[in-house]
C-alpha cells in the first residue's frame, strides 16, 4: 500500500453506506482520510471501524451548509501531511414533499445542504488543488439531477443545481489540472439507509436491483485514476435490471 496522498469524504453516514464505503476503498488504496458528516458518532465510528482494518482514517463532524464548518474541515486537512488528492462532496437531503403546501424554509435548508455545501467543498478543495496543480473533486448526484418529478421539487432543483455546478467547476478548473467529475446513481442504493430503513422495498429489490457500493466505490475510484488526457466529467450507475 502505498501513500498516495489525502482525501475527504464529505457525507458518510454509517459504515455501510456510500459514504462508508468511499471511505474504505479510499484507506485500502493508501489515503489518509477524513471522513466528515452531520453526526459526531457516526463519522467517529466508521474511522474507528476502518482505522482498525485499513489506518489512517479521521472522522470529523461537519454541517457542510455552513461556511465556518467547512473552513474548519480543510483547516484540519491542511494540518495534516500530503498533497489533498481526492474530494468527494456525497451530501444530499432525499427530501419530499406536496409542492404547494411546501414552506420556503425546507426548500432552502434541502438546497443549502446540496448545492450551497457543495459549493464550500468544492471552493476549498479547487484552491488547494489548483495552487498544487493535481486532483480530483467528485459530485454524487441521483436520477433527479436529470429530471424533476413529484414529490421531490426541493430535492431535483438542488441536485439539478449541484450538477451544473459541478459541469462549471470542471470547465473552470479542467485546464488548470483539476479533475472535477459527477456521478448519477440511479436506483436505490444497496446500504443501511435502505435495508434498515425500507426493508419490504430492500426485499422486494433484492440485492441485484439496488446499487452495490462495492461497486460504487470502485466507479468513483476509477474516476479519480483516469489519466489527466482521458478524463471522464459524467458516469451514471445503475442496477442491469433498473428500467431507464
Amino acid at each position: 500500500m502505498s501513500d498516495r496522498g489525502k482525501a475527504v469524504v464529505v457525507g458518510v453516514g454509517p459504515l455501510e453506506g456510500l459514504g462508508g464505503a468511499l471511505c474504505g476503498k479510499l484507506a485500502s488504496e493508501g489515503l489518509t482520510v477524513f471522513a466528515a458528516g452531520r453526526t459526531a458518532a457516526s463519522v467517529d465510528a466508521v474511522a474507528n471501524a476502518l482505522a482498525k482494518e485499513k489506518g489512517r482514517v479521521h472522522g470529523v463532524a461537519v454541517d457542510s451548509s455552513r461556511e465556518s464548518d467547512v473552513l474548519t474541515l480543510f483547516k484540519k486537512v491542511d494540518d495534516t501531511d500530503g498533497n489533498l488528492d481526492l474530494v468527494v462532496y456525497n451530501v444530499g437531503n432525499a427530501a419530499f414533499g406536496n409542492f404547494l403546501e411546501m414552506e420556503a424554509e425546507v426548500f432552502e435548508a434541502v438546497w443549502k445542504v446540496t448545492c450551497l455545501g457543495g459549493f464550500l467543498a468544492g471552493r476549498e478543495a479547487g484552491r488547494r488543488m489548483v495552487e498544487q496543480g493535481h486532483g480530483t473533486i467528485l459530485f454524487t448526484g441521483a436520477s433527479a439531477s436529470l429530471r424533476g418529478r413529484p414529490p421531490f421539487a426541493a430535492f431535483a432543483s438542488a441536485k439539478a443545481a449541484l450538477r451544473s455546478l459541478a459541469q462549471t467547476m470542471a470547465r473552470d478548473l479542467g485546464p488548470q489540472g483539476v479533475h472535477v467529475g459527477h456521478v448519477v446513481i440511479d436506483g436505490a442504493i444497496g446500504g443501511k439507509k435502505i435495508k434498515e430503513g425500507l426493508p419490504q422495498l430492500a426485499e422486494r429489490l433484492g440485492d441485484d436491483g439496488m446499487v452495490g457500493l462495492e461497486g460504487l466505490a470502485e466507479a468513483y475510484w476509477a474516476l479519480h485514476v483516469q489519466p489527466r488526457n482521458a478524463w471522464t466529467h459524467e458516469i451514471d450507475v445503475r442496477p442491469y435490471k433498473e428500467t431507464w
